[in-house]
């Protein structure tokens, strides 16, 4: 490690300990050319998610996008953000743990539609009708035909907001 000060690699650790997060190491060093001391952080390199969309476009996967999409969805319902942010937390890190470079953007479109169907049905029809492109109301209708025969699932998130 380079010191900041004078450029010299050599240096010697003071103290480590874990962050806050729990998601890196902090590290206080000396150098010991110039005897300053400086703090490092170690931290797991990720690798940056790219998603193939449908006309073979490539777009770095953007939370932020996915969490405004479940957003608009269940805007007006009775799901808290704090819900809707462990959501795309809980997807980013399967998307990691897939260890794929680039995933198509299909795989993130139905994984929401699987969340929502677990959180909300209007949601989830809200969200069907643009990710499915329904064209007129007998696509709507289907969908919902489709969403009333399935199994009802008595473990479903109820989480008010307070």
């Amino acid at each position: 490690m380079k010191c900041p000060y004078c450029s010299k690699v050599d240096n010697k650790v003071i103290d480590s300990r874990m962050t806050k997060e729990g998601n890196a190491i902090r590290r206080r060093r000396e150098c010991l050319g110039c005897n300053r001391r400086f703090t490092t952080y170690e931290r797991v390199e990720e690798l940056p998610l790219v998603l193939i969309k449908k006309d073979g476009r490539r777009e770095t996967f953007d939370r932020v996008k996915v969490l405004v999409g479940l957003q608009k969805a269940c805007e007006k319902r009775n799901i808290s953000i704090n819900t809707l942010e462990r959501s795309v937390d809980e997807l980013e890190r399967e998307l990691q743990e897939m260890g794929e470079k680039e995933i198509p953007s299909s795989v993130v479109g139905e994984w929401v539609m699987n969340k929502l169907h677990e959180l909300d049905d209007v949601a989830y029809v809200r969200f069907a009708s643009v990710y499915r492109e329904f064209k007129d109301i007998n696509d709507f209708m289907s969908e919902l035909k489709d969403l009333l025969d399935a199994p009802r699932d008595k473990s479903r998130v109820s989480d008010k907001k307070v």
